[in-house]
Protein backbone atom coordinates (compact mmCIF):
# COMPACT_ATOMS: atom_id res chain seq x y z
CA UNK A 1 0.00 0.00 0.00
CA UNK A 2 1.73 3.30 -0.69
CA UNK A 3 1.30 6.46 1.16
CA UNK A 4 -1.69 8.25 -1.07
CA UNK A 5 -3.48 4.82 -0.25
CA UNK A 6 -2.89 4.94 3.27
CA UNK A 7 -3.31 8.53 4.36
CA UNK A 8 -7.09 7.55 2.00
CA UNK A 9 -7.35 4.66 4.51
CA UNK A 10 -6.55 6.89 7.49
CA UNK A 11 -9.12 9.58 6.72
CA UNK A 12 -11.85 7.04 5.53
CA UNK A 13 -11.13 5.71 9.24
CA UNK A 14 -11.84 9.26 10.77
CA UNK A 15 -15.39 9.25 9.09
CA UNK A 16 -16.25 5.43 9.72
CA UNK A 17 -16.90 5.68 13.46
CA UNK A 18 -18.87 9.40 13.47
CA UNK A 19 -22.92 9.02 13.46
CA UNK A 20 -23.31 12.11 11.73
CA UNK A 21 -20.94 14.73 10.43
CA UNK A 22 -21.09 18.50 8.90
CA UNK A 23 -19.03 19.48 6.11
CA UNK A 24 -18.65 22.84 5.83
CA UNK A 25 -18.78 23.29 2.59
CA UNK A 26 -17.29 26.13 -0.24
CA UNK A 27 -16.87 24.03 -2.71
CA UNK A 28 -13.27 23.94 -3.54
CA UNK A 29 -10.58 21.45 -3.66
CA UNK A 30 -10.26 20.79 -0.21
CA UNK A 31 -14.17 21.03 1.27
CA UNK A 32 -15.18 19.01 -1.96
CA UNK A 33 -13.00 16.04 -1.16
CA UNK A 34 -13.88 15.56 2.04
CA UNK A 35 -17.47 15.13 1.08
CA UNK A 36 -16.81 12.97 -1.45
CA UNK A 37 -14.43 10.42 0.89
CA UNK A 38 -17.31 11.11 4.06
CA UNK A 39 -20.06 10.67 1.57
CA UNK A 40 -18.37 7.26 0.10
CA UNK A 41 -17.30 5.98 3.65
CA UNK A 42 -20.80 6.93 5.90
CA UNK A 43 -23.24 8.30 3.10
CA UNK A 44 -26.41 10.37 4.01
CA UNK A 45 -25.21 10.83 7.98
CA UNK A 46 -23.00 13.32 6.20
CA UNK A 47 -24.34 17.26 5.18
CA UNK A 48 -23.08 19.82 3.63
CA UNK A 49 -23.35 23.38 4.58
CA UNK A 50 -22.39 26.45 2.64
CA UNK A 51 -23.07 30.54 3.81
CA UNK A 52 -23.32 32.80 1.05
CA UNK A 53 -23.01 36.14 1.05
CA UNK A 54 -21.65 38.95 -1.34
CA UNK A 55 -17.93 37.99 -0.40
CA UNK A 56 -18.36 34.64 -1.90
CA UNK A 57 -17.55 34.78 -6.19
CA UNK A 58 -21.09 33.37 -8.28
CA UNK A 59 -18.56 30.93 -9.62
CA UNK A 60 -18.29 29.68 -6.54
CA UNK A 61 -21.35 29.63 -5.49
CA UNK A 62 -22.40 27.58 -8.52
CA UNK A 63 -19.38 25.50 -7.94
CA UNK A 64 -20.32 24.60 -4.26
CA UNK A 65 -24.32 23.61 -5.75
CA UNK A 66 -22.52 21.83 -8.43
CA UNK A 67 -20.26 19.70 -6.16
CA UNK A 68 -22.70 18.58 -3.63
CA UNK A 69 -24.99 17.92 -6.66
CA UNK A 70 -22.84 15.40 -8.28
CA UNK A 71 -21.60 14.05 -5.29
CA UNK A 72 -24.99 13.36 -4.17
CA UNK A 73 -24.63 14.52 -1.00
CA UNK A 74 -27.11 16.47 1.21
CA UNK A 75 -26.39 20.34 1.50
CA UNK A 76 -27.46 23.47 3.27
CA UNK A 77 -27.16 26.51 2.13
CA UNK A 78 -27.37 28.90 4.11
CA UNK A 79 -27.56 33.23 3.86
CA UNK A 80 -24.92 35.46 5.75
CA UNK A 81 -23.19 38.76 5.34
CA UNK A 82 -19.52 38.96 6.73
CA UNK A 83 -19.58 42.92 6.40
CA UNK A 84 -22.71 42.48 9.58
CA UNK A 85 -19.95 40.91 11.62
CA UNK A 86 -18.95 43.98 13.92
CA UNK A 87 -15.51 45.13 12.93
CA UNK A 88 -15.06 43.50 9.72
CA UNK A 89 -15.64 45.43 7.27
CA UNK A 90 -12.67 47.50 8.51
CA UNK A 91 -10.78 44.55 7.30
CA UNK A 92 -8.63 44.17 10.79
CA UNK A 93 -5.56 41.32 10.12
CA UNK A 94 -7.42 38.91 11.88
CA UNK A 95 -10.55 39.33 9.56
CA UNK A 96 -10.40 35.29 8.54
CA UNK A 97 -11.16 34.64 12.51
CA UNK A 98 -14.15 36.77 12.21
CA UNK A 99 -15.62 35.35 8.90
CA UNK A 100 -14.63 31.58 9.96
CA UNK A 101 -15.90 32.42 13.79
CA UNK A 102 -19.33 33.26 11.88
CA UNK A 103 -19.06 30.12 9.99
CA UNK A 104 -18.51 27.94 12.38
CA UNK A 105 -21.11 29.54 14.99
CA UNK A 106 -23.69 28.80 11.79
CA UNK A 107 -22.67 25.33 11.45
CA UNK A 108 -22.53 24.80 15.82
CA UNK A 109 -26.09 26.44 15.53
CA UNK A 110 -27.47 24.15 12.65
CA UNK A 111 -25.91 20.94 13.67
CA UNK A 112 -27.87 21.42 16.91
CA UNK A 113 -30.67 22.16 15.83
CA UNK A 114 -30.38 18.74 13.43
CA UNK A 115 -28.81 16.69 15.56
CA UNK A 116 -25.89 16.40 13.92
CA UNK A 117 -22.76 15.45 16.47
CA UNK A 118 -19.75 16.41 14.74
CA UNK A 119 -18.59 19.56 12.25
CA UNK A 120 -15.46 19.11 10.03
CA UNK A 121 -13.84 21.56 7.43
CA UNK A 122 -11.13 21.43 4.69
CA UNK A 123 -8.10 22.49 6.20
CA UNK A 124 -4.88 20.65 5.02
CA UNK A 125 -1.68 20.02 6.43
CA UNK A 126 -0.01 23.13 3.93
CA UNK A 127 -2.56 25.55 5.42
CA UNK A 128 -0.92 25.39 9.10
CA UNK A 129 2.48 26.87 7.10
CA UNK A 130 0.62 30.08 6.16
CA UNK A 131 -1.33 32.99 8.46
CA UNK A 132 -4.53 31.16 9.39
CA UNK A 133 -6.26 33.53 12.06
CA UNK A 134 -9.49 30.96 11.21
CA UNK A 135 -8.32 28.22 12.98
CA UNK A 136 -8.76 29.84 15.74
CA UNK A 137 -12.39 29.95 15.20
CA UNK A 138 -12.26 26.55 14.57
CA UNK A 139 -10.80 25.13 17.91
CA UNK A 140 -13.48 27.37 19.69
CA UNK A 141 -16.14 25.76 17.68
CA UNK A 142 -14.67 22.19 17.93
CA UNK A 143 -14.07 21.67 14.49
CA UNK A 144 -11.78 19.23 13.80
CA UNK A 145 -9.72 19.07 10.51
CA UNK A 146 -10.07 15.32 9.35
CA UNK A 147 -7.24 16.37 6.34
CA UNK A 148 -4.94 17.47 9.17
CA UNK A 149 -5.32 14.49 10.93
CA UNK A 150 -4.80 12.28 8.18
CA UNK A 151 -1.58 14.16 7.18
CA UNK A 152 -2.87 14.75 3.80
CA UNK A 153 -1.07 17.97 1.69
CA UNK A 154 -2.25 20.28 -1.17
CA UNK A 155 -0.60 17.91 -3.38
CA UNK A 156 -1.90 14.73 -1.76
CA UNK A 157 -5.38 16.31 -2.05
CA UNK A 158 -5.07 17.08 -5.80
CA UNK A 159 -4.01 13.20 -6.75
CA UNK A 160 -6.76 11.92 -4.92
CA UNK A 161 -9.40 14.15 -6.35
CA UNK A 162 -7.92 13.29 -9.90
CA UNK A 163 -8.13 9.74 -9.38
CA UNK A 164 -11.97 10.02 -8.13
CA UNK A 165 -13.04 11.74 -10.72
CA UNK A 166 -13.66 15.08 -9.42
CA UNK A 167 -13.41 18.17 -11.69
CA UNK A 168 -12.17 20.26 -8.66
CA UNK A 169 -8.79 18.27 -8.32
CA UNK A 170 -6.73 21.33 -10.76
CA UNK A 171 -9.13 24.24 -9.58
CA UNK A 172 -7.51 27.31 -8.44
CA UNK A 173 -7.64 28.92 -5.10
CA UNK A 174 -10.43 30.55 -4.67
CA UNK A 175 -10.66 32.40 -1.53
CA UNK A 176 -13.25 34.97 -1.01
CA UNK A 177 -13.27 38.08 -1.86
CA UNK A 178 -12.43 39.99 0.60
CA UNK A 179 -9.12 38.66 0.35
CA UNK A 180 -8.28 41.34 -2.33
CA UNK A 181 -8.19 44.09 -0.08
CA UNK A 182 -5.15 45.40 1.82
CA UNK A 183 -5.48 44.68 5.32
CA UNK A 184 -7.11 47.87 6.54
CA UNK A 185 -8.88 48.82 3.27
CA UNK A 186 -12.42 48.89 4.33
CA UNK A 187 -14.72 46.13 2.34
CA UNK A 188 -17.45 47.67 0.45
CA UNK A 189 -20.12 46.10 -1.29
CA UNK A 190 -19.11 47.99 -4.35
CA UNK A 191 -15.54 47.25 -4.01
CA UNK A 192 -16.47 43.57 -3.84
CA UNK A 193 -18.29 43.86 -6.96
CA UNK A 194 -15.51 45.56 -8.74
CA UNK A 195 -13.41 43.34 -7.91
CA UNK A 196 -15.50 40.40 -9.02
CA UNK A 197 -16.49 41.90 -12.06
CA UNK A 198 -12.74 42.51 -12.82
CA UNK A 199 -11.96 39.46 -12.14
CA UNK A 200 -14.93 37.79 -13.92
CA UNK A 201 -13.38 40.08 -17.30
CA UNK A 202 -10.17 38.19 -17.06
CA UNK A 203 -11.59 34.78 -16.67
CA UNK A 204 -13.48 35.43 -20.07
CA UNK A 205 -10.74 36.35 -21.55
CA UNK A 206 -8.87 33.27 -20.65
CA UNK A 207 -6.36 34.13 -17.51
CA UNK A 208 -7.07 30.96 -15.41
CA UNK A 209 -5.54 32.41 -12.46
CA UNK A 210 -5.76 36.09 -11.80
CA UNK A 211 -6.66 38.44 -9.15
CA UNK A 212 -7.56 41.63 -9.23
CA UNK A 213 -6.46 43.34 -5.90
CA UNK A 214 -8.09 46.36 -4.70
CA UNK A 215 -6.29 49.78 -4.10
CA UNK A 216 -9.10 52.09 -3.80
CA UNK A 217 -8.80 53.78 -7.03
CA UNK A 218 -5.73 51.50 -8.34
CA UNK A 219 -6.42 48.08 -9.65
CA UNK A 220 -3.34 45.38 -9.32
CA UNK A 221 -3.66 42.72 -11.21
CA UNK A 222 -2.09 39.26 -10.77
CA UNK A 223 -2.02 36.90 -13.22
CA UNK A 224 0.42 33.89 -13.36
CA UNK A 225 3.99 35.09 -14.43
CA UNK A 226 3.77 33.34 -17.82
CA UNK A 227 0.72 35.24 -18.65
CA UNK A 228 1.74 38.45 -17.89
CA UNK A 229 3.30 39.04 -21.51
CA UNK A 230 -0.01 38.19 -23.03
CA UNK A 231 -1.69 40.19 -20.62
CA UNK A 232 0.12 43.32 -21.81
CA UNK A 233 -0.33 42.86 -25.56
CA UNK A 234 -1.90 45.95 -26.93
CA UNK A 235 -5.41 45.07 -27.71
CA UNK A 236 -5.66 42.95 -24.42
CA UNK A 237 -4.16 45.82 -22.37
CA UNK A 238 -6.06 48.40 -23.82
CA UNK A 239 -9.72 46.63 -23.60
CA UNK A 240 -8.28 45.43 -19.91
CA UNK A 241 -7.53 49.12 -19.27
CA UNK A 242 -11.04 50.17 -20.10
CA UNK A 243 -13.50 47.91 -18.95
CA UNK A 244 -11.94 48.06 -15.43
CA UNK A 245 -12.01 52.10 -15.75
CA UNK A 246 -15.95 51.62 -16.51
CA UNK A 247 -16.06 49.65 -13.27
CA UNK A 248 -14.74 52.66 -11.32
CA UNK A 249 -11.00 51.77 -11.22
CA UNK A 250 -9.02 55.19 -11.72
CA UNK A 251 -6.28 53.27 -12.68
CA UNK A 252 -4.66 49.76 -13.27
CA UNK A 253 -1.53 48.28 -12.66
CA UNK A 254 0.08 44.54 -13.33
CA UNK A 255 2.16 43.18 -10.41
CA UNK A 256 5.16 42.17 -12.24
CA UNK A 257 5.68 38.94 -9.70
CA UNK A 258 2.82 37.59 -10.86
CA UNK A 259 -0.04 35.58 -9.12
CA UNK A 260 0.83 34.75 -5.80
CA UNK A 261 -1.52 33.04 -3.25
CA UNK A 262 -1.60 35.10 -0.14
CA UNK A 263 0.30 38.20 -1.50
CA UNK A 264 -1.69 40.76 0.77
CA UNK A 265 0.27 38.89 3.37
CA UNK A 266 3.48 39.79 2.19
CA UNK A 267 5.69 41.33 4.88
CA UNK A 268 2.53 40.63 7.72
CA UNK A 269 4.71 38.37 9.76
CA UNK A 270 5.89 39.89 13.07
CA UNK A 271 2.63 41.69 13.45
CA UNK A 272 -0.09 38.62 12.55
CA UNK A 273 2.40 36.72 14.99
CA UNK A 274 2.58 34.61 12.92
CA UNK A 275 5.03 34.51 8.78
CA UNK A 276 3.36 33.78 5.82
CA UNK A 277 4.94 31.60 3.13
CA UNK A 278 3.17 32.97 0.31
Amino acid sequence: MNSLETKLKALRALFLPMRSVMVAFSGGVDSTFVLKVAHDTIGDRVLALTTTSPTMPDDDRRSALEMAQLIGARHLVVSSNELEIPGYARNPIDRCYLCKHNLFTVCEAKAHELAIDEIVDGLNLDDLHDYRPGIKAAAEKRVRHPLVEAAMSKADIRELSRAMGLPTWDRPASPCLSSRFPYGTEITPEGLRMVERGEQLLHAMGFRVARVRYHGIVARLEVEAGEIARLLEPDTRARIDSELKQLGFRFVTVDLKGFRSGSLNEGLGTAAGTPSTH
